[in-house]
C-alpha cells in the first residue's frame, strides 16, 4: 500500500454530510439586521466626504450590505458620481447604503 493510499484511511470523514453547511446558513439568517435610517447631517457629512474622493484615497467605512452592517477600512478604486456609487477595493458600495465615511490617508 503506498502512502498516499494509506494517508485516505484517516482523513476526516464527514457522517453528516451538509450540516456545517447548514449551520453556517442559519447563523448567517440569524444576524441579519435591518438597514437603519441616516440623519440629515450625516448624509451631508457623506457628500462632502464623496464629493472630495479620489482614486487610490484610504477611507474608513460603515455601510449596509445584504442584510449585514459592515465596516472596513480600505482604498477607494472608483467613485461614479453621475451613477451614485463608489468601489471599496473593488467592491461597489452605493452611497445610500453609507452610513459614515471618513478619510484615514490621502
Amino acid at each position: 500500500m503506498t502512502r498516499q493510499e494509506r494517508a485516505k484511511q484517516f482523513m476526516a470523514f464527514d457522517a453528516m454530510k451538509g450540516l456545517s453547511e447548514a449551520l453556517r446558513d442559519r447563523e448567517e439568517r440569524h444576524s441579519r439586521v435591518d438597514r437603519h435610517d441616516i440623519s440629515d447631517e450625516a448624509i451631508e457629512a457623506n457628500c462632502r466626504v464623496i464629493s472630495v474622493l479620489t482614486r487610490g484615497m484610504r477611507v474608513r467605512m460603515e455601510y449596509y450590505r445584504a442584510f449585514h452592517d459592515i465596516v472596513v477600512e480600505g482604498r477607494i478604486t472608483e467613485v461614479s458620481i453621475p451613477f451614485k456609487f463608489l468601489r471599496l477595493d473593488g467592491e461597489k458600495v452605493l452611497f445610500e447604503d453609507i452610513y459614515d465615511i471618513k478619510i484615514i490617508d490621502i
